[in-house]
């Protein structure tokens, strides 16, 4: 009797896997990130570099940096630098990181978590960790010496080749700009 269920029975299709709820699936995944911390290690080359004149660190051939030291011409790579005094010479150096250090702290572009981890009276650098799988782009500031009221910046990722325009459109441009902030102009 057994032979003839296995040759003339057929059992029944087993039930159709559940579908996961998408609220469900991004629990499930912020868990995995929870586990899975992709933050890499601060790169040795940060800060200003005692070329002539001094200077960010350029960017890598990767898509996931901007800089104010970068070429002009190379749209991937360049950011124009910051005027905290476009106008009037309104505030100082020493105001201007104020500023600029409350402005970093107090937004979190794309729910990047802001850490400032590093300032001296000219330099600021600053950590931003995704919210998911705990990715770190390295975010500095440099004041140069001089009269004039620019801000240097570079920013970066620490892994991977490209960020989707992340570091390129940080929400820090429009916070500053209410501050009186402008991008200095490349001519």
């Amino acid at each position: 009797m057994a032979a003839w269920c296995v040759v003339g029975c057929s059992l029944p299709s087993p039930p159709p896997a559940p579908r996961i709820a998408r609220r469900a699936f991004v629990l499930r995944s912020s868990a995995l990130a929870a586990i899975f911390h992709f933050s890499g290690t601060k790169p040795r080359y940060l800060g200003v570099h005692n070329t002539s004149p001094p200077s960010l660190a350029l960017c890598p051939a990767t898509n996931n940096c901007v800089s104010t030291c970068e070429d002009i011409t190379d749209s991937n790579h360049y950011a124009p630098p910051w005027n905290y005094n476009p106008k009037d010479g309104r505030i100082t150096k020493h105001e201007a990181m104020n500023q600029l250090i409350q402005v970093v702290t107090q937004t979190k572009p794309d729910n990047f978590t802001p850490r400032l981890v590093e300032k001296t009276d000219d330099y600021v650098r600053v950590e931003y960790e995704s919210p998911i799988f705990g990715f770190v782009d390295d975010v500095e500031f440099w004041f140069p010496p001089g009269n004039k009221s620019i801000v240097q910046y570079r920013s970066a990722s620490r892994s991977g080749f490209i960020d989707f325009n992340a570091n390129k459109k940080r929400a820090l441009r429009l916070a500053l700009e209410n501050k009186g902030w402008a991008s200095e102009s490349p001519i």
